[in-house]
């Protein structure tokens, strides 16, 4: 990421997560009225956008709790943690 590596990230406490019965879930935003899909490790990064798990301590979360694990595991996460923030869905944490 950039220098915000050392700060956690918090879920917007507007958006609200609606879990299906599969692990999948929706991220819905009331503000805008846009929805996203999340797959189970999507859903895991999301409940640790909390500001208390650092994308460090996210990338362990998932390495413990995930089968098959790609190689670039953290770099995607990164990436998922800066979209959620690019759109509005999570910020980060202030200092």
């Amino acid at each position: 990421m950039n220098e915000h590596d050392i700060k956690n990230v918090i879920a917007n406490p507007l958006v609200i997560l609606r879990e299906e019965f599969d692990d999948w879930a929706i991220l819905f935003d009331p503000e805008t009225g846009n929805a996203f899909g999340l797959n189970p490790i999507g859903v895991l990064i999301w409940k640790h956008l909390d500001g208390r798990h650092s994308i460090d301590d996210i990338a362990d979360i998932v390495h413990k709790r995930a089968e098959a694990i790609p190689s670039d595991m953290k770099a995607q996460l990164e990436d998922f943690v800066q979209a959620t923030i690019d759109i509005g869905l999570a910020v980060y944490e202030a200092e």
